[in-house]
């Protein structure tokens, strides 16, 4: 989609929509949750059932079929079919650091196809959503030409405070902080969000 506010570049998806319903396909190379699926190899031909997949949004592409699966609404996964013809599938996880989140990825798929619980994406913790979104609260204040101040009383629910108290008040500092840290995001930082967390 081309739009008018960006430079005249096209976007892969309209960006005024909300996330859950802009159906933007992710590059499996930045994001290691896509699944990619190819046909079984020989070595394991006749030991390997027919793949069903999940009903779901499906997109053409010169790299394959896109498969786009809503779990309850609730989970989002993302499936790269790059032999469009084949009966039975594999997954394909290359060994390297991203392996884990792929592996991650596989697991939720795998729970998908078999009836089981499906566990939650472990990339981004409960506090690195809250951060995440307060990021955005803020950069968005900050575009909207609000003060620090301003974005503290919405983000953080500071009341008033007087001018010599707000130099002084912690959340100051921490608005600060969301803006620096906001504005990597904005420049390209988003993308780390897509990777796990590495624990050793």
């Amino acid at each position: 989609m081309r739009s008018s506010t960006n430079g005249g570049y096209d976007f892969a998806a309209d960006p005024n929509l909300p996330a859950p319903k802009a159906r933007a396909l992710w590059d499996p190379k930045v994001d290691p949750s896509v699944v990619v699926l190819q046909k079984v190899p020989k070595v394991l031909s006749g030991a390997v059932e027919p793949t069903i997949l999940p009903e779901g949004t499906v997109k053409y592409a010169h790299d394959g079929i896109h498969h786009l699966l809503d779990a309850s609404g609730k989970h989002r996964l993302q499936i790269l079919q790059s032999d469009p013809d084949a009966d039975a599938l594999v997954a394909i996880v290359p060994l390297d650091q991203d392996g884990f989140a792929r592996l991650d990825a596989v697991f939720r798929l795998l729970a998908q196809l078999h009836g089981r619980l499906l566990p939650d994406d472990k990339r981004l913790t409960r506090q690195k959503r809250l951060r995440a979104k307060r990021m955005l609260q803020a950069y968005d204040g900050h575009m909207a030409r609000a003060s620090q101040r301003e974005i503290a009383e919405v983000v953080f629910r500071l009341s008033r405070v007087s001018r010599d108290e707000w130099q002084s008040a912690p959340e100051r500092f921490a608005v600060m902080a969301l803006l620096r840290d906001a504005r990597k995001m904005v420049e390209g930082g988003y993308c780390t969000l897509l990777r796990s967390r590495r624990v050793y």
